[in-house]
């Protein structure tokens, strides 16, 4: 019999040096049994984090005809996931792939901030344009900033207190996404990830140990382990819970090794944990 594997098609940048984006997304989607077809917006030597002045290759003008390939195959995809966008221009193209391909997943990862400030890249046109995906999403992930962005609250969130979280998924629901996942909240002294499942009106979190040590793509690891987790049928708190645990596992993996930050983290001696498929209840209903 011919087992039918879910396909997403991955919308985000590739790096050469640094893991981050599609070159830790296609390993940890490809390890929980899911195959991507990555769509890439732009070509760089290496993430913008640290290595100097980077060559990069934009690739605005592949995507649209990378999708009108797709059309004329009547190819299928299971699930459309975006990420990392460097012009409005990429949201048009996000926007004809989401238009297209209506009964798939749609994951938004709104990568623009982190740490209270936009990225150098996220102009206040393209921060406003990004509520144009949220709101067609099925799913969005967040970290704080960006959560706080979309709302126009203020990014610099202090020790924040859980009905304000709470308050914050619910109104980040109402853009559009019936799912609504937020990383990096830090609550009562603790690390928490935290979601909202507005059909089932639940809220949930998932502690994690906080390591003093800052990587680059580890929203994208979080995401792209949560969209796999989901396609292969689990449920919310279960799917946050996997990619929790799989992104602290790593990065307690690479700060034992005190490697160069700038490389992100050690996902080669991690990737196991994806294939063995744990299931985890360490989640908390809020």
């Amino acid at each position: 019999m011919y087992h039918q594997v879910a396909k997403v098609a991955a919308i985000h940048d590739l790096s050469g040096i640094g893991r981050c984006s599609l070159s830790v997304i296609l390993p940890t989607l490809s390890a929980q049994g899911i195959q991507v077809c990555p769509v890439p917006t732009a070509i760089l030597s290496a993430h913008t984090g640290g290595f100097g002045d980077v060559v990069l290759r934009d690739l605005t003008d592949y995507i649209s005809p990378a999708l009108a390939h797709y059309k004329q195959l009547n190819y299928k995809f299971n699930c459309i996931y975006s990420g990392f966008l460097a012009s409005t221009s990429q949201i048009d193209h996000c926007l004809e792939f989401f238009e297209y391909y209506k009964d798939a997943l749609k994951i938004v990862d709104p990568v623009m901030a982190d740490h209270g400030k936009p990225y150098k890249t996220c102009t206040p046109e393209l921060r406003s344009r990004m509520s144009e995906l949220v709101a067609i999403a099925d799913i969005i992930t967040p970290n704080i900033t960006e959560a706080a962005m979309l709302l126009g609250e203020n990014p610099l969130q202090p020790d924040i207190t859980m009905q304000r979280i709470k308050s914050f998924l619910v109104r980040l629901s109402e853009l559009g996404p019936k799912i609504v996942v937020i990383t990096s909240v830090f609550s009562d002294g603790k690390s928490y990830n935290v979601g909202y499942d507005r059909e089932h009106s639940k809220f949930w979190r998932v502690p994690y140990s906080l390591i003093n040590a800052n990587y680059p793509g580890t929203g994208d690891v979080f995401a792209s382990v949560l969209t796999g987790s989901i396609l292969r049928g689990d449920s919310l708190p279960i799917a946050m819970n996997r990619a929790t645990a799989f992104l602290e596992l790593a990065i307690k993996t690479t700060y034992s090794y005190s490697t160069d930050t700038r490389e992100g983290i050690m996902l080669e001696n991690c990737l196991d944990f994806l294939i063995s498929n744990p299931t985890l209840c360490d989640y908390e209903q809020m």
